[in-house]
């Protein structure tokens, strides 16, 4: 899978010129939608399918410290997947230097359109395939 790219901002710096910690984890999620769009499994075609998987759990160590205009190489990993619950890995680090800016987790779980938990292999076979595949069960 490539890596997300994500140009830091002006407006995610603080006052002491440095992204504000609160970004590191609105980029994870940026990552994830990019992550699920490069797998065939776009978040627009799940919740046409009448499936949400909203974030349960999100963690961030945070390195080195990024600065406007960095650019925020992104690389998504399936870390662990239990057909209910999904637990994706996150590695950034800056492009122009190659220092590791930050390492994230994030866990989320799939629901129907009522927010009742579901089971994607029995809902959605083909993509409970896939992160089988990456989490390799």
């Amino acid at each position: 899978m490539k890596p997300y790219i994500h140009q830091v901002q002006y407006y995610e710096t603080d006052r002491m010129g440095i992204t504000h910690h609160s970004n590191y984890i609105r980029w994870m999620e940026e990552a994830r939608v990019a992550f699920l769009e490069e797998l065939g499994w776009g978040y627009a075609k799940l919740e046409e399918m009448g499936i949400i998987s909203p974030v349960t759990k999100a963690a961030c160590e945070f390195k080195k410290t990024t600065t406007f205009p960095d650019q925020i190489q992104i690389e998504v990993k399936v870390q662990e997947y239990r057909g209910v619950r999904l637990f994706l890995s996150y590695r950034m680090w800056n492009v122009q230097t190659q220092e590791e800016v930050a390492d994230g987790t994030s866990c989320h779980c799939f629901l129907n359109r009522e927010g009742h938990p579901l089971m994607l292999k029995k809902q959605c076979p083909e993509f409970d395939r896939v992160l089988r595949e990456l989490n390799g069960v």
